[in-house]
């Protein structure tokens, strides 16, 4: 198996510096999608500087506080607003 350098068009992609809004939602949005007893599939990161807005919806109301606490376990997080909704699906 021969392995190759990433590139985009023959140019090594863009690498944002860690403090970058953009890879702090990278980062946070692979932590949610690795944390136990979560399913994160509909939740949305959005960062302003090191404030994080969770949006979206899950299941229960334990998955919504797990994905705050997700949230703010990662690194250069400030504040973490959490507007994830429970899914009404199923209940009735």
């Amino acid at each position: 198996m021969i392995f190759k350098q990433r590139t985009f068009f023959g140019e090594a992609p863009e690498r944002q510096p860690a403090e970058h809004p953009a890879e702090l939602e990278r980062r946070i949005a692979h932590y949610l999608a690795v944390s136990p007893g979560l399913d994160a599939i509909d939740v949305t990161v959005t960062c302003s500087g090191n404030t994080v807005v969770l949006g979206g919806t899950v299941a229960t109301s334990e998955e919504a506080a797990r994905a705050e606490e997700a949230a703010a376990a990662v690194e250069g997080v400030a504040e973490v607003i959490n507007h994830i909704e429970i899914s009404k699906v199923g209940t009735g």
